[in-house]
């Protein structure tokens, strides 16, 4: 008798059912609307230029056509620019990530003098900047023009993210750290060897935010390189998109021309995205919850 009772108290409720199919067909509705603009845009990436102008593909490439990925992808100067922005990507968002875990576990330790300072200090620079010009000339005058520099300074602390990291670096237990002082570790070891080992989930978030936000940014390279051949593969596209690079200095010819103005754009998204498509997966597994359970007892 104890045992059915334990058996029913554990099945679940009509209402428990009807919620998890409720919250089923609402999820699942999300992941349409969600995945259904990209699968158009990769159809259209595929599709010939009547379809596209007709308004004929939805889910599935009508028209099956490579002209414009054979444009760019013939293009040297895509493969070039294409470098860059891996070149550029991996250096900002290195150091990004060695001053943002520097600056946000100095600001977790609360007995620091002229923490209020340093806190809302970064917190100004969310609501005020110096402004374009100001940024601009500082840039030049530092010399940093013409290099991986003017993209990966100017944009080495997001502010959002240096918050998120310190509210994670305060909720790490202080007995760990004290436990590694006693023995021997220095500052620079208990951050190394006991707090960034401990805080995977937040570092791997952190750096997918920075890579995708350097991978997308196209501004700062465009305003602070003066040569083509320095130019990341979104300014590029940017420029395709324009007419100033691309089908013109491919020699395409005019039908190969309104293809490319066809799916010009759809190539772009896709070719853009594509790497952080692939990235992602692989980060996506230190997107837990709970990776301090357990590491202090007692």
């Amino acid at each position: 008798m104890s045992v059915n009772r334990t058996v029913s108290a554990h099945r679940p409720t009509r209402g428990y059912r009807v919620f998890q199919g409720v919250n089923g067909v609402i999820l699942t509705l999300v992941v349409v609307v969600t995945l259904y603009p990209f699968v158009n845009i990769v159809a259209r990436s595929f599709s010939g230029e009547r379809q596209i102008r007709a308004g004929e593909v939805t889910l599935w490439p009508k028209g099956f056509n490579l002209t414009t990925y054979k444009i760019v992808f013939q293009d040297s100067m895509f493969w070039r620019n294409y470098g860059n922005t891996v070149f550029y990507t991996v250096v900002a968002t290195a150091v990004a990530m060695v001053l943002t875990t520097c600056y946000a576990y100095v600001l977790s330790k609360k007995h620091l003098k002229g923490r209020g300072v340093l806190v809302g200090i970064a917190v100004f620079t969310m609501f005020f900047t110096g402004g374009l010009i100001p940024n601009y000339v500082l840039v030049t005058s530092l010399g940093l023009k013409n290099s991986v520099w003017a993209i990966a300074l100017p944009n080495a602390i997001s502010v959002f993210n240096l918050l998120v990291m310190k509210a994670f670096f305060e909720s790490l237990p202080t007995e760990l750290e004290e436990a590694a002082q006693i023995d021997g570790l220095s500052t620079y070891g208990i951050l190394l060897r006991i707090v960034l080992p401990l805080s995977k989930a937040v570092v791997a978030t952190m750096v997918l935010f920075y890579t995708v936000s350097f991978w997308n940014s196209w501004f700062s390279a465009f305003l602070y390189m003066d040569h083509s051949d320095l130019m990341p593969v979104t300014v590029y596209l940017r420029n395709l998109i324009a007419g100033a690079t691309g089908g013109g200095n491919a020699g395409a010819s005019t039908a190969e021309l309104s293809q490319v103005g066809a799916s010009i754009q759809a190539v772009t998204i896709v070719l853009t995205a594509l790497p952080i498509l692939c990235v992602y997966p692989f980060v996506q597994r230190f997107f837990v919850s709970g990776v301090m359970l357990g590491a202090v007892k007692g």
